[in-house]
């Protein structure tokens, strides 16, 4: 698993496995975050096993999803708040680390997304999908 740091209170990757979701927590992550809808790919672990995972660990679940037809969705804010509480660090997940890229850019305050845009397109992020909702 390629896991990428935003912030300090930030981690994202691509998809995870209900088998992850414990060394995730053991990494000090407190909430988790799916913004993967259920059934995108064949083969995907559903949200309800990563949910019953992430109760296993102890952690915090949110499933959030969000494709390309509905960015950013109806949980910009709360995503926003899950980014940046630093006594609960979050780990967010898709297919690839893209959008959760993209949500955690767009879900910054005007004067602080060049900077952030910065550090994911250093990652290697493509940030379309921020760049097309704030056009």
């Amino acid at each position: 698993m390629n896991a990428y740091k935003l912030s300090e209170s930030l981690t994202v990757s691509g998809q995870i496995t209900p088998a992850a979701v414990a060394e995730i927590a053991a990494a000090g992550y407190k909430v988790l975050i799916n913004n993967r809808p259920d059934g995108e790919e064949s083969g995907q672990p559903s949200s309800a096993e990563i949910a019953a995972a992430a109760q296993e660990a102890g952690m915090e679940y949110f499933y959030l999803p969000v494709n390309g037809m509905n960015f950013p969705g109806d949980h910009l804010q709360e995503m926003a708040d899950l980014f940046d509480d630093e006594q609960r660090p979050a780990f967010a997940f898709c297919r690839t680390g893209t959008r959760c890229s993209n949500l955690w850019v767009l879900s910054r305050e005007a004067d602080e997304r060049e900077a952030a845009a910065d550090v994911a397109r250093k990652i290697g992020f493509d940030l379309s999908m921020a760049a097309r909702a704030l056009a």
